[in-house]
């Protein structure tokens, strides 16, 4: 028989369910994901750092865990909230279940809740703080998560970006179509990692790239002291208006012309590095289908997101335009420059888990390395 648990949102919501993984207390920001498979990639993406993961696809848990599918070193999130907790994974590559790996982590979990009737809270008042516990009472966590910091005021990417930089080991060069304007991919790219997702380094080292990883704290003299062709901005979690820092860093690099790309997290710190103003969506966007239509091509992609802020197209300075728009509710979902080599977009190109309708922006990205190289 496994413990009570319970989950109460800052407005004194309460749910009540199942536990399983570690039995404790545990606070953050709860927010939904719509994505169908890919459980273990969420729980390992840094971007749900400082929050607590509510699956709205019913049962979670089926598959086990991989040691092929963790996206960094460890669980990110603060704990879990799903319907159904499958015991008994179906898999030839698990290495052990759900519960154990909780566990192994100290996070918690809660099952049984009826996921729906939460995701249509979060909906319609918006993404809240959270606690779920399997050992306080109602009254006292809810003094206790009154008393919390908040999501918005953390700066959560100290908790999850690299201490010291690293080499990211290459596959090997890579031939490329010449039509892609890349002649030979073999580029010294450096990434500042402010939550990073190792598909990122995956698909730029399978292109052939030399990667640095490199802190978020790093100085843009340390950053161009290492000679890159280009600068990747990973994505991560939190408010970017707690990182100050990094945003004058990226003013810097745009300055240089060196090739930039900003995903996510990356993205919102080249638009306030250009001045333009960053706003909280109501309850993010997070899952693995997201419409995104390209304004230049009137394409339209299925985008991986996850994030909580968006750039504001009304205050966008320094010469920037929107590129990219999202089609559930018309939020920016890239911008690009005339005359500076930036790609920025808002979701999540390298995917892992979801569609990869985006891949191809790498390739964009080493075209745009490959024509400064050359010039």
């Amino acid at each position: 028989m496994s413990k009570r648990a319970t989950l109460i949102l800052e407005d004194g919501t309460v749910y009540r369910g199942d536990s399983f993984g570690s039995e404790r207390t545990t606070l953050g920001e709860v927010v939904f994901d719509t994505a169908m498979t890919g459980y273990q990639e969420m729980l390992t993406d840094p971007s749900f750092a400082g929050q607590i993961l509510l699956f709205t696809y019913p049962m979670i848990g089926n598959y086990g865990i991989s040691e092929a599918d963790f996206e960094s070193g460890h669980i990110q999130v603060r704990g879990i909230a799903v319907r159904e907790y499958c015991h008994r994974p179906s898999n030839l590559h698990s290495v052990q279940t759900l519960d154990n790996y909780l566990r192994d982590s100290n996070i918690p979990g809660i099952s049984g809740i009826d996921t729906r009737s939460l995701t249509r809270h979060i909906r319609s008042r918006g993404a809240m703080m959270g606690i779920l516990s399997t050992e306080m009472r109602d009254e006292d966590a809810l003094e206790r998560l009154k008393a919390c910091p908040r999501y918005s005021d953390t700066d959560l990417v100290y908790e999850v970006s690299t201490e010291q930089m690293y080499q990211w080991p290459a596959v090997g060069d890579r031939q490329t179509d010449a039509s892609a304007g890349i002649k030979h991919v073999s580029y010294n790219i450096v990434v500042v990692d402010l939550g990073l997702k190792y598909n990122i380094v995956r698909i730029l080292s399978r292109l052939g790239c030399r990667i640095t990883v490199v802190p978020y704290t790093t100085s843009l003299n340390d950053i161009l002291a290492l000679h890159p062709d280009g600068v990747v901005l990973s994505p991560g979690p939190g408010n970017p208006s707690l990182l100050g820092d990094v945003v004058d860093v990226v003013k810097g690099l745009i300055g240089t012309k060196i090739p930039l790309m900003g995903i996510c997290l990356g993205h919102l710190l080249i638009g306030k590095a250009s001045g333009t103003e960053i706003f909280k969506l109501k309850f993010g966007h997070h899952g693995g289908n997201h419409p995104v239509r390209d304004l230049a091509t009137n394409k339209v992609y299925i985008t991986v997101q996850n994030h909580g802020y968006a750039i504001d197209d009304s205050t966008l300075q320094g010469g920037f335009e929107v590129s990219q728009i999202n089609l559930n509710d018309g939020t920016v979902e890239g911008i690009c420059h005339p005359d500076l080599p930036v790609i920025s977009i808002q979701y999540h190109p390298e995917a892992s888990p979801g569609p990869w309708d985006s891949s191809y922006l790498f390739d964009r990205f080493l075209a745009m390395v490959g024509k400064s190289t050359d010039a």
